[in-house]
């Protein structure tokens, strides 16, 4: 038998799950990457990679974006965070990591910490279309 690695049919329940049950932070988002608004990229939400579900996949651009709130600060939780970004990074995709809070206060403002949410994933997107 063989294993899919995205969008395997096991996690589909769960998957569904959690677009319907999204974050605020996911819903603001997502208003922005869908419909290749961004870069004319489609973006999948929610989408299955091994045994991992991403908040948002760029399939063309190899592109995880995660999108974290409270509890992503403690260490057990970025223990886990970090072997899921290890998988994600020897399947060859980049993962670009985000609070929920800075979709809220700047989402497209190239102000905070040098980039706006979206500015990085263009930003992110240009610079691996370079390679």
């Amino acid at each position: 038998m063989v294993f899919r690695i995205h969008n395997n049919p096991k996690f589909k329940d769960v998957r569904k799950q959690l677009r319907n049950t999204a974050t605020s932070a996911e819903a603001v988002l997502w208003t922005i990457l869908k419909k290749k608004q961004v870069g004319g990229l489609k973006f999948r939400r929610q989408h299955s990679i091994g045994k991992y579900i991403v908040d948002f996949y760029c399939p063309e651009k190899k592109l995880a974006i995660e999108l974290d709130g409270e509890v992503h600060i403690h260490p057990g939780q970025r223990s886990k965070d970090l072997d899921r970004e290890s998988f994600l990074y020897q399947q060859g995709i980049e993962v670009l990591r985000f609070e929920n809070k800075i979709v809220f206060e700047n989402p497209l403002d190239p102000t905070w910490a040098g980039d706006g949410v979206v500015d990085s994933f263009v930003i992110n997107l240009n610079d691996n279309a370079k390679r």
